[in-house]
């Protein structure tokens, strides 16, 4: 057989045969090392040739999951378990993808089928960890964590897992230790840069220099902000490195600090800590979170000037109600936490309601579609920064959100905000309450059922044609 090559003109270039086996040990060698775009183009090859290779699309499938094409690559699982159905391993890597594309049932389906094979499988005991989670059977979710651990007691997965079932329980001392684990799972990034000093431990560090890292999203630096201070009471000498963008409102709740926004203008320091490990350094429980809100303000200036334009753009009477439909795209779970503006269209039927965009991201675009009563304004990209965004929500009514951070910047201003949730929310949303210990000015809503977000968009909706 012979092919021609584009480099070679029309000479034909003989095709060298390689075993099956070997150029699939190829596959996965650069599937392993995340040489992801080769795997693909290998595997593409080899699937292509021989189509009903179930090894070859087992592979292609971890391929497309890790690549963030969840329904593809269930369809290619599913075929290459029709082609091999006692391949465990198979079942055992199709739960996650049903997992992230919210076929719960058949991922727990498939779980127990390679556990009915190896019920000491590691992975499978942490999918089925996390599966569980999902659906809120948090009995089971930490059940199958701790077989886990049982197994090997230091791998990070189940460890985290257990953390976000505990936390979300409320148990937040068992839990706070165990979110300890989230930075030596493999290849989340490290807060830091590698280094030879300790993590703090919370003692005082009386002349020395302690530096804090905005180690997650811009929520989570918000909303553990209101650690700083009681920081800066052991530590007088506080750096923190963190995004600009977050620099004036950090300034706000601790004028003392110091920033850094390159890791190479970090002054000499101590030791280190993680903005989301002050919690479980601080003891918190549900009954000592600090909650002294407002711990953030909007400026007076920014704010005149947005109230003077937002006078000119929305009806008098109009009720200003801000939403934000999207999280950032590249969250692990942002497929759950999103609802997406259609969500809104109950609002957005309501009289005397203006919608106020503070929505940033591609979720933007999706303002061009949208055709309903409500006038909905359209900010855009002239909201510049979290002190504009801030000012903004100043002037608003109310604000109804999805979990991202502009949830929790009006929770921290103390304005009246209303967050959507979905079924297995994040675990700062704790279980079965309507409002949050850590911003008393919030309101959550619920998903009934997984996926459900007309239940919610339909109950505020109600609320706010009551209130």
């Amino acid at each position: 057989m012979t092919s021609v090559s584009p480099l070679s003109g029309s000479r034909p270039v003989p095709q060298v045969p390689i075993p099956l086996d070997e150029i699939l040990k190829l596959a996965g060698e650069f599937l392993d090392g995340g040489r992801l775009g080769e795997a693909e183009i290998l595997l593409d090859h080899i699937v292509s040739a021989v189509p009903d290779a179930a090894s070859a699309l087992h592979l292609k499938g971890i391929l497309l999951y890790r690549t963030n094409r969840h329904q593809a690559a269930a369809e290619v699982m599913e075929r290459a378990i029709e082609l091999a159905p006692d391949a465990t391993v198979f079942h055992r890597n199709l739960c996650p993808i049903y997992e992230r594309i919210g076929r719960y049932d058949d991922a727990i389906r498939v779980g127990h089928h390679a556990l009915d094979v190896d019920r000491h499988d590691l992975q499978t005991l942490h999918n089925l960890a996390l599966v569980h989670y999902r659906r809120l059977e948090l009995d089971d979710s930490i059940a199958f964590a701790r077989r886990a651990l049982a197994l090997d007691p230091s791998a990070p997965g189940p460890h985290f897992q257990l953390a976000e079932t505990l936390l979300l329980r409320g148990e937040f001392t068992e839990g706070w230790d165990e979110y300890e684990w989230r930075y030596r799972i493999v290849g989340a990034a490290p807060p830091l840069p590698p280094t030879n000093r300790p993590q703090w431990d919370g003692a005082p560090l009386p002349g020395k220099t302690l530096l804090l890292v905005a180690d997650q999203g811009f929520g989570d630096a918000i909303q553990f902000s209101r650690y700083i201070p009681w920081v800066c009471e052991r530590c007088p000498d506080v750096v923190v490195a963190a995004d600009p963008i977050l620099h004036p409102l950090i300034q706000q709740i601790s004028p003392v600090v110091k920033f850094v926004e390159r890791w190479d203008q970090c002054p000499p320091f101590s030791a280190y800590c993680p903005l989301s490990g002050l919690p479980r350094l601080h003891g918190t429980t549900l009954e000592t979170i600090p909650a002294s809100v407002p711990y953030l303000h909007a400026d007076p200036v920014r704010t005149a000037a947005w109230r003077a334009r937002l006078q000119d753009l929305i009806p008098a009477n109009a009720r200003r109600i801000g939403i934000a439909w999207a999280g950032r795209p590249t969250h692990n779970n942002d497929a759950n936490r999103s609802a997406g503006l259609t969500a809104f269209g109950p609002l957005a039927g309501l009289d005397n309601v203006a919608l106020v965009s503070l929505q940033k991201g591609p979720g933007q675009d999706a303002v061009a579609g949208y055709f309903h009563r409500a006038p909905l304004l359209n900010l855009g990209a002239a909201v510049a920064d979290f002190v504009d965004m801030m000012a903004v929500i100043e002037t608003l009514d109310l604000v109804v959100t999805v979990d991202t951070a502009v949830a929790h910047l009006a929770g921290a201003m103390e304005k009246p905000v209303w967050i959507m949730l979905p079924y297995a929310p994040d675990w700062r949303w704790l279980l079965d309450r309507t409002d949050s210990p850590w911003y008393p000015t919030t309101r959550l809503f619920r998903q009934s059922k997984a996926g459900d977000w007309g239940c919610v968009g339909r109950a505020v909706c109600e609320a706010v044609r009551l209130s």
